[in-house]
């Protein structure tokens, strides 16, 4: 028998969704949990306190549930919300509130927002990070949505939210409609970057300063405790240090192919519709895909010749220069997000606290590292600072490690070794401090074949076109 109605409702009792409710009533709060798909909540059953209800129906829900009723979707993003939100209608008034907290496009979001809102439900987007160890002990999460509904969920998501080392919250809410969902996609952008800049240092660390198992969990190890400290560099140790059975590496025992869920080609999709530069997670995510070519790379290292010959070099001078070469790379990574969210926040008129999102990310979630306090110092300094790589902290590492990073490009391809992360990141640094590109040439082009008009140097505003096919006879 029930005593005291539920304050919340919990729709998805997977991995994720199991975690959060258990973290929810540690919290205090009395949840109404339910799965709509599969199992009833048998591994929660077996958890369950007497302020954790597990319902079989949406009906029981709601009737287990205080006013306004709040209820949290975890489940699979796309069609699955939607249905899940036509099943809840019939049970919602004005007033009630739906969170989503899963990894759902941040359009879907937008929508949802207006649609509900036009029937006086709340909708809640929260862009949740940190895996199964957040959900239990404290995530990192990004509202949007509905600002009407913020404060109905403020005490009940912040009370589930990790803490940074000074006691702030990670969670706060980011911006209207779609923005919780699409500052969540880029932290995911970021993370595919991160992983895929850690692989290759790996790969080069293994293959070209030819460093035992216990070598690359030792440089990991110690990485981690400088600048490089973050959770990624930090369990990379924990993965490098991990033996099978047989006493073997487990790492190496696993099959070579990487696979995704989205969000990370989503932050390509939107880099490309919005015009920027987002050319380091472009690469991640273009790298998974060509790792699952398995078949078809197998056969190639049979036909396709690299570099001959012996290719090994001196470790601790391997060692140095890629610990600065991930390190610039990093940042650039980081910079290039902070540029989507700049055009993105214009693109939908959000009012993006660049400082808050740093914060946000300093606890619980997947690309948490030391170096995210001093993203967020950047942006209290100067709110309006056009683009990281210009803050003074910044542009003096960089142009530290700047040196770093084109030895190991270079090493990388002298030895046929592909780091097309790192690569991205060295093309992107050395285009953006070019005052001067090639372009002027792919303008010109442009107008040759589709009379799509140039500017000249000395004047801008102004445009001409040039009937280039009459110089086509006049060479000497």
């Amino acid at each position: 028998m029930v005593n005291k109605k539920a304050n919340i409702g919990f729709i998805g009792l997977g991995v994720m969704g199991q975690n959060l409710v258990l973290n929810l009533n540690e919290q205090g709060h009395r949840v109404a949990a339910l799965n709509l798909v599969g199992a009833n909540a048998v591994e929660l059953l077996k958890k369950k306190t007497d302020t954790i209800y597990t319902v079989q129906t949406i009906e029981e829900m709601i009737q287990l549930l205080e006013s306004p009723h709040i209820i949290m979707l975890m489940i699979k993003a796309g069609q699955a919300i939607d249905d899940t939100i036509d099943k809840l209608l019939p049970y919602l008034k004005k007033g009630d509130v739906i969170i989503d907290g899963g990894n759902s496009h941040y359009q879907d979001s937008n929508r949802r927002t207006l649609a509900l809102e036009e029937r006086g439900i709340y909708f809640v987007g929260a862009g949740i990070s940190g895996g199964e160890e957040g959900a239990r002990y404290g995530a990192s999460i990004m509202v949007g949505g509905n600002l009407k509904g913020w404060p109905l969920v403020k005490t009940i998501l912040q009370s589930i939210a990790a803490r940074t080392a000074a006691g702030e919250i990670c969670c706060d809410w980011v911006g209207e409609n779609g923005a919780g969902h699409y500052v969540k996609m880029v932290h995911n952008g970021i993370e595919y970057g991160d992983m895929q800049i850690i692989a290759e240092t790996y790969q080069l660390l293994k293959s070209l300063g030819g460093l035992s198992p216990h070598e690359l969990q030792n440089t990991f190890f110690q990485w981690n405790q400088g600048e490089l400290n973050s959770y990624l560099i930090e369990i990379t140790a924990h993965i490098l240090n991990a033996r099978d059975e047989d006493g073997l590496p487990l790492v190496e025992k696993i099959k070579d192919t990487a696979e995704q869920k989205g969000t990370g080609k989503w932050t390509g999709i939107s880099s490309l519709e919005l015009g920027v530069p987002v050319t380091l997670i472009a690469e991640a995510v273009f790298a998974r895909s060509l790792s699952f070519l398995k078949g078809e790379r197998v056969k190639a290292s049979q036909l396709l010749e690299g570099p001959k010959g012996e290719t090994i070099v001196n470790k601790e001078e391997l060692i140095a220069e890629l610990q600065q070469a991930l390190l610039a790379a990093k940042i650039i990574s980081y910079a290039q997000g902070y540029m989507l969210f700049k055009q993105a926040a214009g693109n939908f008129n959000w009012q993006l606290d660049y400082a808050q999102i740093a914060r946000l990310w300093q606890g619980g979630c997947i690309i948490r590292s030391v170096f995210l306090d001093k993203i967020k110092k950047a942006y209290e300094q100067n709110p309006e600072l056009e683009n990281l790589m210009l803050d003074s902290y910044f542009h003096e590492v960089l142009n530290d490690c700047q040196h770093s990073l084109r030895k190991v490009v270079i090493r990388a391809a002298s030895a046929g070794i592909p780091v097309p992360a790192i690569s991205s990141a060295l093309a992107f640094y050395d285009g953006y401090r070019s005052s001067y590109l090639w372009a002027n040439l792919l303008q010109a082009q442009r107008d040759y074949f589709g009379s799509h008009t140039y500017e000249k140097l000395e004047e801008p505003g102004k445009y001409y076109h040039t009937n280039w096919s009459k110089y086509g006879n006049s060479f000497q």
